[in-house]
């Protein structure tokens, strides 16, 4: 819409940063996503690019590599482009990982009439994954994340290779979805071996046209550091007590540990600040929102980053000082490929105006022109009081009517 594009243009005016997209469009299905999305779009969540992501297919291949681990992907790999990635970040996808988690399926298909399935099963239960459905020559698979899924999808293909046997393999984030892809991969490529996966809209595959030994590469493990901390908490201490400042505290405490499997790694009860190690950077990201909500709903404001050690996630938090519309906001900085982006939630006051601005259309013109008109009339006659006469009479007609 219009109205919608106006708002960011002129929200990323203010702001300095480019607004991707104010609430959301995610279509939830569920009571959890259905609570997402109304706060987002109650907040009028901002999603903000402070750095772009250079997204190309050499970079994601790079990313893949530096994710899933060199010594995890064998040397004879090609790497291939189905379909090409957004040159954006998609806040419809990115909303979803945080709903639906890092979880990932993974379909598998052999060919040849190999009799290996219930092999290739033992190895996905050995790796922490759980077995949706099985066929003699198809398995349906839920592993941790999508880097899980494909590590344990290129051990697979490993060893039906060196039995002549060959395997597809392709993560999604449904059964049907991964399903989807390895249809797409063997349209593309037939039945050679291989992996299939999407990244940032596009859709991509490593395959293996040769046999290759087994890797000795463990499973990669990352940190994922969340650092949050009250802004302007003297002020909020002196207003509403330091009582007030420590359940706020204790309540995201608690969420971080119960909900998101978060290990506290700094805190001092009465603090105003803490930072917290995550399994999985959607889990950090889901504390981070929620903990931001929660205290705003308790009159406070936190800024939040996430990084993978503690000063990276520390000095992200810090971009929050001096990105703000009028004063400072709620704002949670990670990164996305080698970009960095945030969740800006606006101040009450700002979000009344952007209300105004988008459901009150008729009533902005109607404004816009009596303080043009007074203006320039008054600007020409040598009165410039006139302007601000009509502002303030503008105000008066926003407020009573």
């Amino acid at each position: 819409m219009v109205s919608d594009y106006l708002l960011r243009v002129l929200s990323g005016f203010f702001l300095k940063h480019k607004v991707l997209s104010i609430g959301t469009k995610y279509y939830p299905t569920n009571n959890t996503e259905r609570e997402y999305v109304e706060m987002i779009n109650y907040t009028q969540t901002m999603l903000i690019e402070i750095e772009k992501a250079n997204i190309t297919t050499n970079k994601i291949f790079e990313n893949l590599i530096n994710e899933v681990g060199k010594e995890n992907i064998p040397d004879n790999k090609r790497f291939i482009e189905i379909k090409p990635a957004e040159d954006r970040v998609d806040e419809y996808a990115l909303l979803s990982n945080i709903i639906m988690g890092s979880d990932r399926y993974l379909y598998v298909e052999v060919f040849n009439k190999g009799r290996i399935v219930q092999e290739f099963a033992d190895i996905i239960k050995r790796e922490n994954g759980t077995i949706v459905e099985q066929s003699t020559s198809e398995i349906v698979a839920k592993l941790l994340s999508k880097n899980d899924a494909i590590r344990v999808a290129i051990d697979l293909i490993r060893v039906g290779n060196n039995k002549d046997i060959s395997v597809r393999a392709a993560v999604g984030m449904t059964g049907a979805a991964s399903i989807e892809r390895s249809i797409n991969l063997n349209r593309e490529i037939g039945e050679v071996s291989g992996v299939g996966f999407t990244k940032l809209g596009g859709e991509f595959a490593v395959v293996f046209p040769s046999k290759f030994s087994k890797l000795k590469g463990e499973p990669r493990l990352y940190d994922n550091y969340l650092f949050i901390d009250v802004i302007d908490s003297t002020k909020f201490i002196d207003e509403k007590g330091r009582d007030h400042l420590v359940e706020i505290m204790n309540d995201i405490k608690a969420f971080i540990e119960k909900e998101c499997k978060g290990k506290i790694e700094g805190y001092r009860e009465g603090g105003d600040d803490l930072i917290a190690n995550f399994p999985t950077k959607d889990l950090a990201l889901k504390a981070g929102i929620d903990s931001a909500w929660h205290a705003l709903n308790n009159g406070a404001k936190i800024r939040a980053g996430i990084g993978k050690s503690r000063r990276e996630a520390g000095e992200r938090a810090q971009l929050a000082d001096g990105i703000k519309l009028w004063n400072p906001s709620s704002l949670i900085v990670f990164d996305v490929a080698d970009g960095v982006y945030g969740y800006f939630i606006p101040s009450e006051f700002a979000r009344s105006i952007m209300d105004f601005v988008s459901h009150k259309k008729s009533k902005a013109f109607l404004i816009f022109l009596l303080v043009f008109f007074a203006t320039f009339i008054g600007w020409n006659i040598g009165y410039w009081q006139f302007g601000i006469v009509a502002i303030f009479l503008a105000v008066l007609y926003a407020i009573t009517t």
